[in-house]
């Protein structure tokens, strides 16, 4: 998943498997520059780097945000996880230039962008990220676990999210499996559409869908949670393979896209560049 703007280099989240389809898109002549917000390490996240072809260019070059590990660096643990015999090369083997930064509850610049990082409850250290650039802002807290009450919203979490034009949010459970998964790291549909609502965001995009659940049963997830954003005031819908958002300010834009071709949901009609 990424964000774009014209003149500037892309901001990806995370590294998941999607990394090596957006690279298809992307220039392999070793002109790549490009900016990584890494939610958290688990393998869900990460296992699109060895697989991303632009950095391995000579005079490529990726920056990786990420949260700050209890046993090391993220480097270190990007070490063990890309190694022999898991995997043929290491992350150092790759021919461009890789940057690591370990970040956490701070804001910083990035191309242009103001990013805010804070702590957002999961399993394990997890970012959230909240980034801004000529007037819009988009949210992004991939894995929430909520807690087990279900009726309370981490205040960084909403410092995160307060007030984004697109709130990007997991959403892995219905109501009826959370009394058995409720410690498994995530949250319910309700639950996202709760932090939605209490960060007043207008654009709520359900993320990390259950691989459990089907095209149909998404629809008809989505389809109630519509009926219940519209109480708020919130546009919900799904993230999807081969979707984008074009969200315009003042004329200027800013476009996730997700993979693919389908647009979705633009303020200005215009594609995204």
């Amino acid at each position: 998943m990424s964000l774009s703007s014209p003149g500037f280099d892309p901001i990806l989240f995370d590294l998941g498997t999607g990394l090596r389809f957006f690279g298809e898109t992307q220039p392999l002549d070793g002109s790549f520059r490009g900016h990584v917000l890494l939610s958290h390490l688990h393998w869900d996240h990460i296992q699109g780097l060895p697989f991303f072809v632009p950095i391995d260019r000579p005079g490529a070059r990726l920056d990786i945000y990420g949260p700050a590990q209890e046993h090391g660096r993220i480097a270190d643990a990007i070490e063990e996880f890309m190694q022999p015999p898991y995997f043929p090369i290491r992350w150092t083997d790759l021919r461009g230039d890789i940057t690591f930064h370990d970040i956490a509850n701070c804001d910083i610049e990035i191309d242009g962008a103001v990013v805010r990082v804070r702590d957002c409850p999961h399993i394990g250290p997890t970012n959230g990220y909240r980034v801004e650039r000529d007037g819009v802002s988009v949210a992004y807290l991939s894995d929430h676990q909520a807690p087990f009450a279900l009726d309370t919203v981490a205040e960084s979490v909403l410092e995160t999210c307060s007030g984004v034009d697109l709130l990007i949010h997991d959403a892995q459970y219905v109501d009826e499996e959370w009394d058995l998964k409720a410690h498994w790291g995530h949250c319910t549909v309700g639950y996202a559409l709760r932090v939605a609502h209490e960060s007043e965001v207008k654009r709520l995009a359900l993320f990390h869908h259950d691989p459990a659940h089907g095209d149909e049963w998404v629809d008809r997830i989505v389809a109630d949670a519509r009926r219940k954003g519209e109480r708020w005031g919130i546009e919900v819908f799904a993230a999807k393979e081969g979707q984008k958002v074009v969200l315009d300010a003042s004329d200027h834009g800013i476009a996730l896209p997700a993979s693919g071709a389908e647009q979705v949901g633009s303020r200005s009609g215009r594609a995204p560049e």
